[in-house]
């Protein structure tokens, strides 16, 4: 059994795909970890404030006493802390592409695919479509690939992975919401069915049922807001 790296912690939330990527990360790679849940919509503790005072959210990783914020930093810090099993593809264009995805997934999608659908009830249909032409970008690179990463899962899976299929879509769920149909994108499917018989990928899915009572509470909060 592998011995714990000093004073490797992780604040996190069970829901949270921006901390559930980071465990993929640390599993990947072997690294054992101290997770902290934090259930940050009712309360948010001292220590997480204490940790991250400037944006107050999780993940919050902590190595040896340094503080790293912001899920996507912490994955390239991981990948350039512990070699094993790279997860950022080695070629710089390759590595410059799966930043730019991955930027776009946790801005454009999650900005169109949930805060505005959310706000949309008045023009879902039309709301639902322009998601779609967003995930249809993501439908075109994933084809032929087995992951996004090439042969075995990367940087952008985990960051494509955390988000639309084991969150986003929980919350489309919960909203009556087919977002990503097999027959409309058969390649993100194929990619989602490879996602899940990877065992550290399993590992850090969400319940499904808890996760959709999860989701529908912050489409509430938004809803009223």
């Amino acid at each position: 059994m592998a011995e714990k790296e000093e004073g490797v912690k992780l604040i996190g939330s069970w829901a949270s795909p921006f901390s559930r990527r980071v465990e993929m990360a640390l599993k990947l790679k072997g690294v054992p970890y101290d997770y902290l849940d934090e259930n940050y919509l009712v309360v948010k503790s001292p220590l997480l404030l204490q940790l991250n005072p400037i944006y107050k959210k999780v993940p919050v990783l902590v190595h040896n006493g340094n503080v790293l914020l912001e899920s996507q930093l912490i994955l390239e810090y991981i990948d350039q802390t512990w070699t094993n099993n790279p997860i950022l593809p080695e070629n710089p264009y390759d590595r410059a592409m799966a930043r730019f995805w991955a930027k776009y997934v946790d801005e454009q999608v999650v900005s169109i695919g949930f805060r505005s659908l959310v706000k949309s009830e008045n023009r879902i249909d039309a709301a639902t479509e322009e998601v779609q032409q967003q995930i249809m970008n993501l439908e075109n690179l994933i084809r032929n690939k087995d992951f996004f990463g090439g042969e075995t899962i990367g940087f952008l899976d985990m960051v494509v992975g955390s988000i639309i299929p084991f969150c986003l879509a929980r919350g489309w769920e919960g909203m009556g919401i087919d977002m990503i149909p097999e027959e409309k994108f058969p390649e993100l499917n194929r990619w989602i069915k490879n996602l899940k018989e990877i065992e550290i990928v399993r590992e850090c899915i969400p319940d499904r049922e808890k996760h959709i009572e999860h989701m529908m509470k912050i489409v509430k909060l938004m809803r009223a807001a």
